[in-house]
């Protein structure tokens, strides 16, 4: 055997094995919030309708600036050959008196098709801009539920993790009560605990259920279909969440921005083509006439039309000009909504990450030494069970509040990224 063959043989299982190494070192759905963009951004049917919209636009650019087709017109003359008394009726080009070949070729007014074929340029940007706009807001719905299912996946692993606490301490309670060291308050009042927090638990359950299904529906899937456990999402750093700085990058960015300033563009345009209608337009031609079999006439003709309807002349140039005032409010409009929304959302992630760290950095610790406090002076008797609820309630609460502010500041990161056009 050729020493290639072996060689050959030796890589074969490492060659069948990349394609599963590679399978299996991708994670599974709904583990990354990059995967589930991802994936949103290949299968959902939204997205896939604005795609082809401005696919649309596009191919409307050239038509839009082409030249009218030519018109080409065939005239028989003399049908009943007054000229040849012995001949009949026919419709015979090379038996009629004469026929007339004319070609002509419709010119439009000066600077028409320059005005149509940008306009048409200009609704093309305006179509994939608000494919932009589509794909910023179905990223927002996904990152906000996202967030949700991440709050609700914490939230019932924190209520579950108190759950299992709450059963040690019901356990301890009635050794205790048993041994004579407790009243058999305690063990009542650890089993209230535990009931209410197993409610929470088929609460959050059912949250989490349905969380899972609106993800699932923005991602065009089941709504049974399965989600891996979301993973973490870092926030970025303040040095990016500098104001005036995303205020710079949002105008420009911003797919609502540039749909407005293209749709200003195209309105400018229009106004421009109806105004050339103010001049004719031309229908230069060249005609050949036939008898019988010979072409005895050549003939050059010009037509034109002539613009004399004022009022509905008009009547098309107020509504273009309208339409560009329109087109301009409603971007001063979108420009102003977009920096208020920027404005708000930004103030609101910060005063989130601020809580964040208080609560993570200062009363979460607070909160757990406090509960083992009360759980050890519980168990030598120095500490009465209630005080050891209050403590777990506490931790609880706390944790709680973390998560939602965890929660919110995700979301308004969201917020800000659609406002950007692009991710932080």
């Amino acid at each position: 055997m050729s020493a290639a063959r072996v060689f050959c043989r030796l890589l074969a299982p490492l060659a069948l094995a990349l394609p599963l190494a590679a399978a299996a070192a991708e994670p599974p759905l709904g583990a990354s919030l990059a995967g589930v963009l991802a994936y949103a951004r290949e299968r959902n049917p939204e997205l896939r309708m604005a795609r082809f919209e401005a696919d649309a636009a596009t191919a409307r650019e050239v038509p839009a600036g082409a030249l009218p087709d030519p018109m080409f017109e065939i005239e028989l003359r003399d049908l009943s050959n007054n000229a040849n008394p012995d001949a009949n009726w026919s419709v015979n080009p090379a038996n009629v008196g004469s026929t007339k070949y004319t070609l002509a070729q419709p010119l439009p007014s000066w600077g028409r098709r320059d005005a149509r074929r940008a306009a048409a340029q200009a609704g093309a940007d305006e179509a994939r801009a608000k494919a932009l706009a589509s794909w910023a807001d179905l990223s927002l719905r996904i990152k906000t539920a996202y967030a949700r299912y991440q709050a609700a996946d914490a939230s019932l692993a924190q209520s579950r993790a108190l759950l299992d606490l709450v059963n040690r301490l019901e356990a301890a309670a009635q050794v205790r009560y048993a041994g004579g060291l407790a009243p058999q308050q305690d063990a009542i009042r650890a089993q209230v605990e535990r009931t209410m927090l197993a409610a929470d638990v088929a609460m959050l359950e059912g949250e989490l259920a349905t969380v899972r299904a609106r993800l699932n529906g923005l991602l065009a899937r089941p709504a049974d279909a399965p989600l891996a456990a979301p993973g973490e999402t870092p926030l970025p750093p303040l040095a990016r969440l500098e104001p005036a700085a995303l205020i710079e990058r949002m105008l420009a960015r911003h797919p609502g921005l540039q749909a407005d300033a293209a749709r200003v563009r195209a309105a400018e345009f229009n106004r421009d083509a109806v105004l050339a209608n103010r001049w004719p337009e031309f229908v230069p031609g060249m005609s050949l006439v036939q008898q019988n079999s010979r072409i005895v006439e050549y003939e050059l003709r010009l037509a034109f039309n002539l613009p004399l309807q004022q009022s509905a002349r008009r009547g098309d140039e107020q509504e273009a000009l309208a339409m560009l005032d329109a087109a301009q409010a409603r971007r001063e409009a979108g420009l102003n909504d977009g920096r208020a929304q920027l404005a708000e959302a930004v103030a609101q992630l910060d005063a989130a990450r601020r809580v964040e760290t208080l609560l993570a950095g200062s009363l979460l610790p607070q909160a757990e030494v406090t509960l083992q406090s009360a759980l050890a002076g519980y168990e030598t008797g120095k500490v009465d069970f209630a005080t050891v609820l209050e403590a777990q309630r506490q931790i609880r609460t706390t944790r709680l509040n973390l998560i939602r502010t965890r929660t919110e500041a995700r979301m308004r990161l969201a917020e800000i990224e659609r406002l950007l056009g692009e991710e932080l």
